[in-house]
Protein backbone atom coordinates (compact mmCIF):
# COMPACT_ATOMS: atom_id res chain seq x y z
CA UNK A 1 0.00 0.00 0.00
CA UNK A 2 1.25 3.19 -1.19
CA UNK A 3 1.49 6.04 2.08
CA UNK A 4 0.11 9.30 0.71
CA UNK A 5 2.32 12.44 1.94
CA UNK A 6 1.40 14.73 4.18
CA UNK A 7 2.25 18.23 3.40
CA UNK A 8 3.49 19.80 6.72
CA UNK A 9 3.98 23.58 7.01
CA UNK A 10 5.41 25.77 9.54
CA UNK A 11 3.95 28.32 11.95
CA UNK A 12 5.31 31.78 11.66
CA UNK A 13 4.29 32.60 14.92
CA UNK A 14 5.66 29.33 17.67
CA UNK A 15 8.00 28.06 14.14
CA UNK A 16 6.00 24.02 14.93
CA UNK A 17 6.03 21.87 11.54
CA UNK A 18 2.57 21.04 11.56
CA UNK A 19 -0.11 19.66 8.92
CA UNK A 20 -2.02 21.84 7.15
CA UNK A 21 -5.04 21.37 8.35
CA UNK A 22 -3.91 22.62 11.62
CA UNK A 23 -3.07 26.13 10.86
CA UNK A 24 -4.52 28.96 8.99
CA UNK A 25 -3.35 30.64 5.92
CA UNK A 26 -2.72 34.03 6.02
CA UNK A 27 -2.84 35.66 2.60
CA UNK A 28 -1.36 38.77 0.38
CA UNK A 29 -3.51 38.76 -2.27
CA UNK A 30 -2.03 39.77 -5.90
CA UNK A 31 -3.85 43.40 -5.29
CA UNK A 32 -1.66 43.41 -2.33
CA UNK A 33 -4.85 42.98 0.93
CA UNK A 34 -3.81 41.04 3.74
CA UNK A 35 -6.25 38.51 4.55
CA UNK A 36 -7.02 35.08 6.24
CA UNK A 37 -7.69 32.41 3.53
CA UNK A 38 -9.20 29.28 5.93
CA UNK A 39 -9.64 27.26 2.85
CA UNK A 40 -6.11 27.32 1.99
CA UNK A 41 -6.71 27.41 -1.68
CA UNK A 42 -6.94 31.49 -2.56
CA UNK A 43 -4.73 32.98 -4.89
CA UNK A 44 -1.83 35.03 -3.28
CA UNK A 45 1.51 34.56 -1.25
CA UNK A 46 0.61 32.83 2.16
CA UNK A 47 2.19 32.06 5.49
CA UNK A 48 0.53 29.85 8.25
CA UNK A 49 -0.75 30.30 11.86
CA UNK A 50 -1.65 28.08 14.51
CA UNK A 51 -5.49 28.75 15.01
CA UNK A 52 -4.51 30.09 18.50
CA UNK A 53 -4.24 34.03 19.36
CA UNK A 54 -0.95 33.71 21.23
CA UNK A 55 0.98 32.15 17.64
CA UNK A 56 -0.79 35.54 16.29
CA UNK A 57 0.54 37.88 19.15
CA UNK A 58 3.96 36.25 18.69
CA UNK A 59 4.02 36.75 15.00
CA UNK A 60 3.21 40.24 15.22
CA UNK A 61 5.70 40.92 17.89
CA UNK A 62 8.53 39.25 16.07
CA UNK A 63 7.20 40.39 12.34
CA UNK A 64 7.10 36.46 11.44
CA UNK A 65 4.35 37.45 9.16
CA UNK A 66 5.66 40.71 7.59
CA UNK A 67 8.75 38.37 6.24
CA UNK A 68 7.10 35.51 5.45
CA UNK A 69 4.85 38.08 3.02
CA UNK A 70 7.43 40.03 2.25
CA UNK A 71 5.59 43.49 2.66
CA UNK A 72 4.83 45.80 5.90
CA UNK A 73 1.88 45.28 6.97
CA UNK A 74 -0.05 48.39 8.76
CA UNK A 75 -1.79 47.88 12.44
CA UNK A 76 -5.33 48.45 11.17
CA UNK A 77 -4.65 45.34 9.59
CA UNK A 78 -2.89 43.03 12.22
CA UNK A 79 -6.39 44.43 14.45
CA UNK A 80 -8.52 43.16 11.85
CA UNK A 81 -6.28 40.19 11.37
CA UNK A 82 -6.74 39.61 15.05
CA UNK A 83 -10.61 39.89 15.19
CA UNK A 84 -11.21 37.34 12.43
CA UNK A 85 -8.84 34.86 13.83
CA UNK A 86 -10.41 34.99 17.71
CA UNK A 87 -14.06 35.86 15.76
CA UNK A 88 -12.98 31.92 13.86
CA UNK A 89 -12.23 30.56 16.89
CA UNK A 90 -15.88 31.36 18.73
CA UNK A 91 -17.45 29.65 15.19
CA UNK A 92 -15.16 26.14 15.67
Amino acid sequence: MVMKKIPLRKCTGCGEMKTKKELIRVLKTPEDTIVLDRTGKKNGRGAYLCNQAECFRKARKSKGLERSLQCAIPTDVYDTLEKELTSGDAEE
